[in-house]
């Protein structure tokens, strides 16, 4: 489901400081229910690879084939490994310090810029986007609330145009099936009574 930012601009986020120079494109998330207390990012990322999720369903899988088969057709994708202007490059040697993945390290077709105990923050930089993808899990009354918050920074006068091309896609097939594959991995592990939380 589609959140307000505002709702997730009221949650203690590094991300909020460190993307100030980066609009906030949108925001979704899901609720996972039950799970002890106690749970933290790294139980949902064990869930499933990130390579998974890019396949959560045969069109979702299908659409990120054809994406894939575009950047290599116009050369999109070309560059490999930290951009020069990678996020990564303005970590503090505290922030380092305090990853719990070392910065840079690929995860699926993103790059971990850092990853704390509740929070993640993984970028892309091609052709068409700078892109990041600040996921961070909060506890609920009903279990826990998983949000997506993506940011994207303009590379050229064509980052507008394909965001509104692709927008469509991303809002009603492709973060619904990733989502929602993680909810029946969630539940189907951690589901069950409903844990004692505050209310996110």
């Amino acid at each position: 489901m589609r959140v307000s930012s505002s709702e997730f601009s009221r949650l203690d986020l590094q991300a909020h400081d460190f993307l100030g120079d980066v609009p906030l494109a949108d925001v979704s998330a899901v609720d996972l229910p039950g799970g002890a207390p106690g749970r933290h990012l790294a139980d949902v990322r064990a869930l499933m690879r990130s390579e998974d999720l890019l396949g959560a369903n045969r069109l979702t899988g299908s659409l990120f084939a054809l994406r894939g088969w575009l950047g290599r057709r116009f050369g999109w994708d070309g560059q490999q490994g930290l951009p020069a202007d990678s996020y990564v490059h303005r970590l503090t040697v505290m922030q380092r310090a305090a990853s719990l993945i070392a910065p840079g390290t690929p995860d699926g077709p993103f790059h971990v810029v850092y990853a704390l105990g509740d929070e993640m923050l993984t970028e892309i930089r091609n052709a068409t986007v700078h892109a990041f993808l600040c996921a961070t899990l909060v506890p609920v009354s009903s279990g826990y609330r998983l949000y997506w918050g993506v940011y994207v920074k303009p590379v050229s006068r064509w980052t507008r145009i394909y965001m509104l091309a692709i927008e469509p896609f991303r809002r009603f097939i492709v973060y619904p099936s990733m989502l929602g594959r993680i909810r029946r991995a969630w539940t189907a592990k951690y589901g069950g009574p409903v844990p004692v939380h505050a209310v996110g």
